[in-house]
């Protein structure tokens, strides 16, 4: 099914891609570098046995992994498959006093403040060769410390802006319920809770994302262990999948060191040495699949012979501007978007054996786009 069909030749440019990143974060030498090289499959990070070996972000983009999208040019006969990306940014280990400075804090902050959402890398193994900067791995010590200075960060920025929003308040009463929606933010903040925890549609969550909170990003925590632990994770791991459970955030566990060594393979090669080491699933297709859920994005899929490809928008978006992702005219002239799930087009395979099967569906300017929906765009030029 190709990306999109009109009654004349569509103008104009692609709508701009935006694009979301997650912050790749962590104390010193816990497996950060590492992780975004094995996401990149590179060695633009500079992975070293001592504290800020990263200093200035990297940042990667990297293909979201989706077996649908070969499925899919196998039976239209593509020539070409393109996936959709998430850009992973590696930012330097933050230290105790990073929100006051330390360790060239307020730099690092303010890279983590520029990512739409954080994966915490926390180290769960020993290892004598690799030190650690707080003296031996203490993954729920280290989740304290990194949160305690993200938490004061944010603590400095309300305190800026109460001000000003009290100001605002007594000239426009209205404002009252964001004041206190704000104090309630510093309330929580100082007995140690993140603004995440608040509801997604509550106020304080509101003022949260309007104020850039550091702690309000999703969060996915990244257990690295060793390679001991890839089938059953220990118990520093099993710490961490009980924290991220207590403040709704997710977590998985990962070992950076053996992905990387993965990372170098083909793709083949790859899956012979995860079957030896009983891994059904690779950490990186995880890890990146995470991060993409944590933003809040999913999935459309357009099908045909001269390309197969995976079109990357956020949830709840609707199909005229799901359309406007592949060309702006297509948006303006939208017509309707003749729709097939993924599941009926592997079944039937050819678009007259579903359009018998009456699996087309037609639908209209207020159609809500659903994962994996395989899309044609029909639209005035």
């Amino acid at each position: 099914m190709v990306a999109a069909e009109a009654e004349g030749k569509a103008r104009g440019e692609h709508a701009p891609a935006v694009a979301l990143s997650c912050g790749i974060v962590g104390l010193p030498n816990v497996g950060k570098s590492t992780i975004f090289n094995a996401l990149t499959r590179s060695a633009q990070a500079l992975a070293a046995n001592y504290p800020f070996a990263t200093i200035e972000p990297n940042v990667g983009e990297v293909p979201v992994p989706d077996p649908r999208l070969e499925v899919l040019g196998d039976i239209t006969k593509t020539q070409k498959i393109v996936h959709a990306t998430m850009r992973f940014v590696d930012i330097a280990g933050l230290v105790r006093g990073a929100s006051s400075g330390q360790g060239l804090g307020n730099a690092f902050l303010s890279h983590i403040r520029e990512t739409d959402a954080i994966a915490m890398v926390v180290r769960c193994f020993v290892d004598d060769n690799v030190t650690h900067v707080e003296g031996a791995p203490d993954p729920l010590r280290d989740i304290e410390i990194i949160g305690l200075e993200m938490a004061l960060a944010d603590l400095a920025t309300l305190g800026r802006r109460q001000d000003k929003l009290a100001r605002e308040a007594r000239a426009n009463p209205k404002l009252a319920p964001q004041v206190d929606a704000l104090k309630r933010l510093i309330a929580a903040l100082e007995d140690g809770k993140a603004a995440r925890t608040f509801a997604p549609d509550s106020l304080e969550a509101e003022v949260a994302r309007e104020s850039f909170l550091l702690t309000a990003k999703p969060m996915l925590y990244v257990a690295n262990v060793d390679e001991a632990q890839i089938a059953a994770p220990g118990e520093m791991a099993q710490a961490v999948f009980a924290h991220a459970k207590s403040e709704n955030a997710r977590a998985i566990a990962f070992s950076g060191k053996i992905e990387s060594e993965f990372a170098g393979l083909t793709d083949a090669e790859a899956a012979e040495f995860r079957a030896d080491y009983g891994i059904r699933t690779g950490g990186l297709d995880q890890l990146i699949v995470q991060a993409y859920d944590l933003l809040g994005l999913m999935t459309f899929l357009t099908a045909g012979e001269k390309e197969t490809r995976a079109w990357t928008i956020d949830r709840g978006t609707k199909a005229p501007q799901a359309a406007g992702k592949i060309h702006s005219d297509i948006e303006r002239g939208f017509i309707r978007a003749e729709c097939i799930t993924y599941d009926d087009y592997v079944q039937y395979k050819t678009l007259d054996a579903l359009r018998s099967a009456g699996k087309i569906r037609s639908e209209g300017k207020e159609y809500v786009m659903q994962e994996g929906d395989v899309v044609e765009f029909r639209f005035n030029v």
